[in-house]
């Protein structure tokens, strides 16, 4: 899962963890470089959706994408620097339709946290359907190893953005608490997305989370009837 942020603050996703992608690559080959990567990207995730990470093979990636294999594990070190490239992928995309809905809102003169946040959570949540395919692939325990602690450690990263979002103290435990359950009712949202047969379907499913959001983060006082 990825994170309802204001802005990206990650680096490109050739950047990958282990030093490996597009950075340094031959000046001949710059200008290229985005049809390759593009086309190792996505013929990387059709492989591992058809086949699942562990099973799928490079020689396959390369074939469909029709760079030879010497180029795949020039610019990504193999398979893991593909499947890490796309989750990076994910997610960036990810943070910009929220960053540029919360830009949106708050240019409108929204200031409301929890409108603020609802908004972003749905436009992290039409995302999600709108890259279902990329979002299956990163929630499946089919994934490299060592990826689980990174996504662990972004998911934890992803709870204090939306603390600070929402402007809950997390020095105090109950607000912790109520963000890191907000925080899980959205990333659950986004994978059952992935399973949805149609948009109609997968709207409802935004729009009922949504509702769930505003009535989690309405204070307990305000909820009773006098």
């Amino acid at each position: 899962m990825s994170g309802i942020v204001e802005s990206a603050g990650t680096e490109p996703a050739r950047q990958l963890p282990d030093g490996q992608g597009g950075a340094g690559l031959p000046e001949g080959n710059a200008a290229q470089y985005p049809t390759l990567r593009r086309a190792l990207l996505d013929a990387a995730l059709e492989v591992f959706t058809e086949r699942g990470y562990t099973d799928a093979g490079l020689t396959e990636i390369a074939a469909r994408s029709g760079i030879p294999v010497g180029s795949l594990f020039q610019h990504y070190g193999g398979k893991r620097g593909l499947y890490l490239a796309l989750w990076e992928e994910f997610r960036e995309e990810q943070e910009r339709r929220t960053a540029v809905t919360l830009a949106a809102e708050r240019g409108r003169g929204v200031a409301d946290p929890v409108a603020l946040f609802v908004a972003g959570a749905r436009a992290y949540l039409e995302g999600a359907w709108d890259n279902r395919r990329l979002g299956r692939l990163v929630a499946q325990d089919d994934s490299p190893a060592g990826f689980d602690a990174l996504r662990r450690q972004w998911d934890r990263a992803w709870v204090r953005r939306n603390a600070r979002l929402l402007e809950v103290d997390e020095r105090h435990r109950a607000g912790r608490v109520r963000v890191s359950v907000l925080t899980t009712v959205i990333g659950g949202a986004a994978r059952e997305l992935g399973d949805c047969g149609d948009e109609t379907e997968a709207r409802e499913i935004v729009d009922e989370v949504c509702g769930i959001l505003v009535h989690l983060t309405t204070p307990p006082s305000s909820s009773r009837t006098p």
